[in-house]
């Protein structure tokens, strides 16, 4: 392996940040920034990532000297070897020492004079703690041709949140990720996979014949929530306002019809019904009850029973998409994702039903930080699922494009960040101060990042990485093509439409 440069004294090596001069040869191994580099030490191979890229040259240093010897009329180039005294020097920042057998903290510099090389691909896939036998393959080093494969524990147990803005690549990223999900054999751990889709980005899934037999897709207008099986405290999650007198009186009624109906379907009609008939309520608290199931009817959410039911929603190696593109209430939503984030957590918690991954689009929609919980009642259950949830193997994904709206809460439980694009400078400083390990440099480089370029910190790998995302297997829904092939479609159909109206004609 030919080195691609050298370290030198000034400024001098540390334990925290060294530079090397980059050789005129190394043109055919390009030296970049985010690359991984390595280096002999007393410690151990180091392994490091080249923070800036820099060119220096010595007749150029002082100012003053430049502009007056360029005041004759002549460049400095004519008057003196400029040009061979121009070279690119590496700034790079140690990560750790390798050994072979483990993997350390880098507590003494390097020697100036050491050679660096680029990272070899099998010792810095260790360094970095890939798993490369069972791994999910969600893209490539950045700068290097080694494959991110990511521990599926690692990756979802302690939670992942995906953040970038608008456009950036995140449901392409997390579409890549099921993709792998699907596809893992039942002997490598496979989850149960369930996705509020709330632009329908992932319903393509289910028209590909690559994955359609282990794909549900699941309308808003659909679905139900079966009257039989609420509680109370569900209710006082939907309405947060009701007191602890109408809760209770309401547990009172509920338990009553459930004893009453067994083996009997019943709605919201027969509960409310009751609660008319039962005088021991007094009139205020009955008013107050009977308004909130009449609230509770109109979202048109509730009948007899679930559909689906959870044993069809939760199906290990499957993936359930619940897309809630059809609901234009927020309210809704949130009473969709309250209902069966609670139902998921408790079945899990049983060992009802798989271990399983809950992927929440625009998570600071559902779970939003800052407003009173009249307008955030699925919040609660994201913040459980996601202080919780590892110890029954309920794992959580928020996708967000603005994580300063995200709750902290649930944004601090998820140990992994994969991040791509942003530029709002409120999100990165928020994204800066929530995610462990990531460096100022790094955090610079995240508005500069292209589609499809990604960050990923925290539990799922040894050290901060840049990535870039493999291409997608999967169709790609028609409600996220560009707009340019949008309207391209569009005009096509409506031409074939004229044409069909005047072949009529």
């Amino acid at each position: 392996m030919e080195p691609i440069g050298t370290v030198i004294s000034a400024p001098g090596p540390s334990a925290s940040r060294f530079s090397f001069v980059i050789n005129e040869d190394a043109g055919s191994i390009p030296v970049r920034m985010n690359q991984f580099v390595m280096l002999d030490t007393e410690e151990g191979k180091m392994i490091a990532r080249v923070s800036d890229i820099y060119k220096t040259n010595r007749y150029f240093v002082r100012a003053e000297s430049v502009r007056e010897y360029e005041r004759s009329g002549k460049s400095m180039t004519e008057i003196f070897p400029a040009q061979r005294w121009e070279y690119l020097v590496g700034e790079a920042v140690p990560l750790g020492v390798y050994t072979g057998k483990s993997v350390g903290r880098a507590g003494f510099p390097p020697s100036p004079g050491t050679r660096v090389y680029i990272a070899d691909n099998d010792i810095l896939g260790d360094f970095l703690g890939f798993d490369r036998e069972k791994g999910l393959n969600i893209g490539t080093v950045h700068h290097h041709n080694l494959d991110v494969k990511l521990n599926l524990t690692k990756l979802f147990q302690k939670h992942l949140a995906i953040l970038a803005m608008s456009g950036a690549g995140k449901s392409y990223l997390t579409s890549v990720m099921i993709e792998e999900l699907l596809e893992r054999k039942p002997e490598d751990g496979q989850l149960a996979v369930i996705v509020i889709d709330t632009h329908g980005e992932y319903i393509g899934f289910a028209e590909d014949e690559n994955y359609r037999d282990r794909v549900r897709v699941v309308r808003g207008k659909d679905f139900r929530i079966g009257v039989p099986g609420i509680t109370s405290s569900l209710i006082a999650d939907f309405i947060p306002e009701m007191s602890s007198v109408q809760e209770r009186e309401l547990n009172r009624i509920l338990s009553e019809v459930k004893n009453e109906m067994k083996g009997k379907v019943y709605d919201l009609k027969t509960v409310a019904d009751r609660i008319a008939e039962d005088e021991r309520i007094k009139p205020s608290t009955r008013d107050v009850l009977l308004t909130i199931l009449a609230q509770l009817q109109r979202t048109r959410l509730f009948s007899y029973s679930d559909n689906p039911s959870l044993d069809q929603i939760a199906k290990q190696g499957h993936l359930t998409v619940l897309d809630i593109s059809d609901m234009t209430s927020l309210r809704k939503r949130q009473m969709v994702v309250t209902y069966l984030g609670r139902k998921l957590f408790s079945a899990r918690s049983k060992n009802l039903i798989p271990p399983f991954l809950f992927i929440v689009e625009e998570a600071h929609n559902f779970a939003p930080e800052g407003v009173k919980q009249e307008q955030a009642i699925s919040r609660g259950i994201i913040q459980k699922i996601a202080r919780e949830g590892r110890k029954f193997h309920a794992s959580l994904g928020l996708i967000s494009q603005r994580p300063i709206q995200l709750s902290t809460t649930a944004l601090s439980q998820c140990n992994t960040h994969i991040i791509l694009r942003v530029t709002n400078p409120y999100d990165l400083d928020h994204i800066g101060r929530s995610s462990e390990g990531l460096t100022r440099d790094a955090l610079d480089t995240i508005s500069s990042l292209r589609v499809g370029e990604a960050l990923i910190v925290g539990e799922a790998v040894n050290y901060p990485l840049f990535l870039k995302v493999r291409k997608r297997k999967s169709k790609k829904s028609e409600r996220g093509i560009p707009l340019e092939e949008a309207a391209v479609k569009y005009y096509q159909e409506k031409l074939s439409r004229d044409e069909d109206v005047e072949n009529f004609m």
